[in-house]
């Protein structure tokens, strides 16, 4: 069992890793309900009202506004810039039942018992102080409403075949993750954090992103073999001594490599919680 931080008191850089690179945002652009929530998908009804903290590029957000119309969904992110990326892409997709703001997932700029549902994919894993987070989104739900909170375990991923260059991206990964504040194996821990912030009933589950066709993995391969040398992530990589420029090539080409291969598969584990606060 891996030695978590402090979930309650971390004084770590609670910084996100990966920022806003064009490769970063070129594989959240993938996410849907379907193939990041599914968990959710029975919960979801017409007229609800839905916040997406860490909305991203808003994939999921307006798939989810899609889902409950003529509820609405508000998508939130620390970024300006995703922000307006995000409000683009539901102008343009026609979505009228969804906005987005720019926001902090640990002080969120709503009144008390504002939602029916919120959201939170692949968010808890970057924070420093997750249970602080999640207490601010307890506020925010009304009386019998519902957390949806789903992380990947890093820990738990694996691959085919076994290049040493993703093992030394798996180990810089995760070193990298610590070094800002997060918690890479997440998923496992996120029963635990939602407790700790005072959900009753917890429901937890878990699923898991594959990508083995050809077309899997030159799109997530091409994807990390860029962001591996060009993201935030490199940056912090080298900037908290956890690999050197010619390593970081050295996985970038392994990525490459993984993602030329027809035999080459990769299987990402996630837990998920559903929590309903209540009536």
């Amino acid at each position: 069992m891996p030695d978590f931080p402090d979930p309650v008191d971390s004084p770590q850089r609670d910084e996100y890793m990966h920022g806003h690179h064009e490769s970063v945002l070129r594989s959240h652009a993938w996410r849907t309900v379907e193939n990041s929530a599914a968990y959710l998908i029975p919960e979801l009804a017409a007229g609800l009202a839905v916040l997406d903290v860490g909305s991203g590029p808003g994939t999921i957000t307006i798939d989810l506004a899609r889902r409950v119309a003529p509820g609405f969904v508000t998508g939130v992110d620390a970024s300006a810039d995703i922000v307006l990326q995000a409000s683009a892409l539901a102008h343009d997709e026609g979505i009228h039942n969804v906005s987005f703001h720019v926001g902090d997932v640990y002080s969120l700029d709503f009144d008390d018992n504002t939602f029916d549902i919120v959201h939170a994919h692949q968010v808890l894993q970057h924070l420093a102080n997750p249970v602080a987070a999640l207490k601010e989104i307890k506020r925010v739900l009304k009386p019998g409403g519902l957390l949806a909170a789903r992380d990947v375990d890093y820990g738990g991923v694996v691959w085919y075949p076994e290049l040493p260059g993703l093992a030394s991206w798996m180990k810089v990964y995760r070193e990298v993750a610590f070094w800002n504040g997060g918690t890479p194996d997440a998923g496992r821990a996120l029963k635990a954090w939602a407790h700790l912030a005072g959900f009753t009933g917890v429901v937890s589950s878990a699923s898991m992103w594959c990508f083995a066709s050809d077309a899997e993995r030159e799109w997530w391969g091409e994807s990390w073999a860029a962001r591996a040398t060009e993201s935030s992530f490199a940056a912090h990589a080298i900037e908290s001594g956890s690999a050197t420029l010619a390593d970081l090539r050295e996985m970038s080409a392994a990525w490459l490599g993984w993602a030329g291969n027809p035999d080459g598969w990769m299987g990402m584990p996630h837990g998920e919680i559903l929590a309903r606060l209540a009536l």
